[in-house]
């Protein structure tokens, strides 16, 4: 059974990395590094790590923060600690 809570996580990290950034939303795609390609920086990304932490009502593990590295392992990382509850 697919939990229902992490179906759309993807595109709400998407939609949350584009209005961080304030960038165009189809910038964002899976394999887009968020420093190196996007212009992400440690205040960004902090934001953005808050943000999915109140949105999902979790807690992201500081050692899992090296792997926030484009959308795809974000929102992989986000829906492992959302099947772990």
């Amino acid at each position: 059974m697919v939990n229902k809570e992490i179906q759309g996580v993807e595109e709400d990290i998407k939609e949350l990395v584009a209005s961080i950034l304030e960038i165009e939303k189809d910038e964002v795609t899976e394999d887009a590094h968020f420093v190196k390609d996007l212009g992400m920086d440690s205040m960004m990304a902090l934001e953005i790590l808050a943000s999915v932490e109140k949105r999902y009502k979790i807690i992201i593990p500081e050692e899992s923060l090296p792997k926030f590295t484009n959308l795809k392992s974000t929102s992989n990382i986000v829906k492992e600690i959302i099947n772990k509850r």
